[in-house]
């Protein structure tokens, strides 16, 4: 195996088993945070641990499994989201079909044309108080998201020829569906799709983080998850305690910015094993 290729397999190694303990801490979040227990108030990890205690003394770690449960699913959704609206860009800009290549051209630049942290504050205001839920948020911003990804594809799409790159293939005996998902989107659309979706998987959990994190500031019912659910946002909050009140919540602090970071790094990791050979 080539130097490069080897390099992308361990990227993509590092990408999914970082997407997979996402998913599984999910999928372990408690529905309820424990009781507090106030004789263990600010422990650090080292006396509880493995993440130490907040100002209740509940366990730091249930605020982390329940905020991966809040961004999971709904970020994992946006980036697919984001990542099918590229392909059928892309895909059109090769099939030959005029009119619809025109119409998807107009979508990106009405879509395009929206600003997009306004439309994400109307669409959390608008929310029914008894459902508030990231899920309607991220796919939003996959939407106001897609018309970067999608002219990217279209436009790295028209480079191999457009439609005579398909006929070329067909000239060849290449089947239709070989063409389109082997050619055009795996070897030739790949890297522009994953980066952009595993791009919006990292922006949708920001989004959220910085609704949250306003939210929690403001004493305000959150936009994105249950009042029984907690956010990442909860422990950067109680971190900021640290700095600005020198509370003893550091542990809390660089909880949060570990967490905010690793999504970071999952992101990256997937972009450079979807990289152009």
């Amino acid at each position: 195996m080539r130097r490069g290729a080897t390099s992308r397999t361990v990227w993509l190694v590092i990408g999914l088993v970082m997407l997979g303990a996402l998913v599984i801490g999910s999928m372990l979040a408690p529905d309820f945070v424990a009781h507090p227990d106030l004789s263990a108030r600010y422990l650090g990890p080292l006396d509880a641990p493995p993440l130490g205690t907040n100002d209740m003394g509940i366990p730091l770690t249930e605020f982390a499994l329940q905020g991966a449960k809040v961004v999971a699913i709904p970020s994992v959704l946006s980036g697919l989201v984001v990542m099918v609206l590229a392909i059928i860009a892309g895909v059109m800009r090769c099939a030959g079909y005029a009119w619809v290549d025109t119409a998807l051209q107009l979508f990106q630049e009405l879509v395009g044309a929206l600003p997009r942290l306004v439309v994400i504050l109307v669409v959390a205001v608008a929310m029914p108080a008894d459902y508030r839920s990231l899920l309607p948020i991220g796919l939003t911003w996959a939407v106001l998201s897609a018309p970067g990804a999608m002219d990217e594809a279209a436009t790295t799409a028209g480079r191999l020829g457009g439609a005579s790159f398909v006929e070329a293939l067909r000239a060849h005996g290449f089947t239709a569906v070989r063409i389109y998902l082997y050619h055009i989107t795996w070897l030739n659309l790949r890297s522009v799709i994953v980066r952009q979706g595993a791009e919006v998987v990292m922006q949708v959990v920001f989004l959220e983080i910085a609704l949250s994190y306003l939210a929690v500031s403001q004493r305000r019912p959150a936009f994105t998850h249950p009042d029984s659910v907690y956010s990442w946002a909860s422990l950067l909050y109680d971190g900021y305690t640290w700095l600005v009140a020198a509370v003893p919540m550091a542990h809390a602090m660089w909880l949060g910015l570990i967490l905010v970071a690793l999504v970071a790094f999952m992101a990256q990791s997937f972009r450079l094993a979807a990289r152009s050979r």
